[in-house]
């Protein structure tokens, strides 16, 4: 009989960025690749010569917690999102937070590293699909080389369209926004942040980005902004 050896996930840093809750968080990384994010490193490992030769890669791996969905139990089946939320597949056959050790991986450009900050080593990331505050367990340098397989097959998710929502989004509330964080907000918008199973066209929904509360419809294919403020309006 096989016996478990206990081990202690370390938390080396934590990724900053635009979106603070769950929802609206992409589906999977790259998708959005104007988000803009940082990798804050804990106390313990900021050291400047754990990333010597880093800076040389374009990409990098973020082995990850899935926070919001941590719990004791799990189940051997889950519903992915993009079919629909009806279709049960097994946890291994999925990206689902909800699994027996609940780790996310995801690839990401790494856009520069700051060494010399108050939190000391800081790198700058694009594309990443996890929200403000996640603990991240790992970093590795992505290796097109061993990494890339073109070849790869998309299994049951190879028929599913790449959808993406038209943003009507008017200039009187666009204007809320800072320019420099506009287009990530669209790449969000475009890529639908709704459950799978929310289609009430008359719903009105709250997106947290950016300090910003961003507020929604969505009718058919076609996504309307009909409000933003500030959070703390709220």
């Amino acid at each position: 009989m096989s016996q478990q050896s206990p081990h202690t996930m370390r938390v080396i840093a934590r990724i900053h960025g635009d979106l603070t809750t769950k929802f609206g968080v992409p589906r999977q990384s790259g998708l959005v690749d104007a988000l803009k994010s940082t990798v804050v490193f804990e106390p313990p490992y900021r050291e400047a010569e754990a990333l010597r030769g880093l800076e040389s890669f374009s990409h990098i791996w973020l082995i990850w917690q899935f926070s919001g969905a941590v719990r004791d139990t799990w189940s051997p089946t889950v519903r992915p999102p993009r079919l629909g939320g009806n279709v049960r597949k097994g946890v291994f056959a999925t990206r689902s937070p909800y699994r027996p050790n609940p780790l996310g991986l995801s690839v990401v450009r790494l856009e520069g590293i700051d060494l010399h900050t108050p939190d000391g080593p800081v790198l700058r990331v694009a594309g990443a699909d996890l929200m403000d505050g996640t603990p991240i367990y790992d970093i590795k340098p992505y290796l097109p080389y061993g990494d890339c397989h073109p070849e790869a097959t998309a299994g049951y998710t190879s028929n599913l369209p790449d959808r993406l929502l038209e943003v009507d989004f008017p200039e009187r509330w666009l204007a809320l926004v800072p320019q420099d964080r506009r287009e990530a907000l669209l790449g969000v918008l475009e890529h639908d942040p709704r459950p799978s199973y929310q289609r009430d066209p008359d719903r009105v929904y709250g997106l947290s980005f950016a300090g910003l509360d961003v507020r929604f419809t969505v009718a058919g294919e076609v996504l309307t902004v009909c409000q933003v403020r500030p959070l703390e309006e709220r």
